[in-house]
């Protein structure tokens, strides 16, 4: 909780601080990355850092907070920060890390704001940070000592045993353990966090969502190969991956985290699965074990896709849902193929209209691109169902914080 007087000074400064909160994030990395090179070289992800959405997550990130600080004053917004406290945790995130965060990001603040930064909007953003930080801290020492792991000690090794060639751009990797070591369990819809060496000596790290359910010893992850444009570079994680991630290579895994999952009283609750592209991986995961448990209530699966013919693991997705007693499965592309032979198939964007009506208390799960989640989210609102019960999951930097 907030207190007084630094809530009524953070509210007063709120509009100054957002408004150069760009500027202050862009000051921060670079006093970051000049004092240690090796946090950019082996934690944050490059290709983010150049097309500049890892700033804007973070400005998301303390905005976000500070605003649900101050007109929340007796809450706290625990979705976005378990969100945020699953991704440190797969990242190895340790809890000395935000003394060095604090250190630049209050540097460059003072810079960026000069003589508006008195002690008392000093001492009152302080207090933020700290709140966010040491929430954070508490919820990642919980989800590493869940795993069995600790911050330094994260990764893993897994032998490659398997690959299909989903797509031209999408490869699934099968793995199982290089060594002997407690394999933790997951839920449908976790992600694990892939360390791979790069040639000139970094070690970078992306999340892949595991794409089989459990039950198995394997690991399954499907990859979509990255291609840049613009300020983003090509993906280096997915292009090494698909260049070198052959059967006997051994790659470094986290254990799984995620709080996309299905929620273990929806065993009863009409479901949507809907994704788009590469967030079908997921997805494909939730309806497997769905298919598994013999779920019964109404699943309606919703993808979009550039073609069939891009469409990741599209035999799975409609063997799945076809297993279920009561689903059904609606796949729109933007440029339809010879092989669009599934009977749902539609053109063009995803019209939630153009489907049945959803059961009353559906649950909604989504993973996609931003533009893609942000509309299927206000047709379902529109659509009657519950924004608390709309689920969503971001591949790279969150910049939804706080609107889901």
């Amino acid at each position: 909780m907030l207190s007084q007087p630094s809530a009524a000074t953070v509210r007063a400064t709120l509009p100054v601080v957002g408004g150069a909160i760009g500027d202050i994030t862009g000051r921060f990395y670079d006093r970051l990355f000049t004092a240690h090179p090796e946090l950019l070289r082996d934690l944050f992800n490059r290709g983010n850092q150049a097309a500049g959405t890892q700033r804007q997550a973070l400005a998301g990130s303390i905005a976000a907070f500070a605003t649900y600080l101050v007109e929340h004053p007796d809450e706290r917004p625990d979705v976005m920060l378990r969100r945020i406290a699953h991704k440190h945790a797969s990242l190895g995130v340790a809890p000395d890390q935000y003394a060095v965060v604090h250190e630049h990001l209050f540097a460059a603040i003072a810079e960026v704001l000069g003589d508006a930064v008195t002690p008392e909007v000093a001492a009152a953003w302080d207090e933020v940070y700290w709140l966010m930080a040491n929430a954070l801290i508490a919820i990642e020492a919980r989800l590493y000592a869940e795993q069995g792991v600790t911050a330094d000690d994260v990764w893993r090794e897994w032998e490659v045993v398997g690959r299909v060639e989903e797509t031209p751009e999408v490869a699934t990797f099968q793995l199982r353990p290089a060594a002997a070591f407690r394999v933790p369990d997951f839920r449908p819809g976790q992600y694990v966090s892939v360390q791979v060496q790069l040639p000139d000596g970094a070690r970078q790290i992306r999340q892949y969502s595991l794409s089989a359910a459990p039950g198995s010893d394997l690991r399954q992850i499907s990859v979509k190969r990255v291609r840049g444009g613009g300020p983003s570079p090509d993906g280096e994680v997915s292009g090494h991956l698909h260049a070198h991630a052959r059967e006997g290579a051994v790659l470094r895994l986290s254990a799984p985290y995620g709080d996309l999952v299905l929620d273990e009283s929806d065993a009863d609750t009409p479901l949507l699965l809907a994704s788009a592209g590469i967030g079908v991986t997921p997805m494909i995961a939730m309806l497997e074990q769905l298919a598994a448990s013999g779920h019964r209530a109404p699943v309606t699966v919703v993808h979009a896709d550039r073609s069939p013919a891009a469409h990741a693991l599209r035999a799975d997705h409609a063997a799945y849902t076809g297993k279920l007693p009561d689903a059904a499965a609606h796949f729109f592309y933007e440029r339809p193929g010879p092989e669009q032979e599934h009977p749902a198939a539609l053109t063009g964007r995803v019209d939630l209209a153009a489907l049945p009506p959803l059961r009353a208390g559906t649950r909604a799960y989504l993973c996609g691109p931003l533009p893609f989640m942000r509309e299927v989210r206000a047709q379902l609102i529109g659509r009657g169902v519950a924004p608390a019960d709309i689920h969503y999951e971001v591949f790279g930097p969150d910049l939804w914080l706080g609107q889901a």
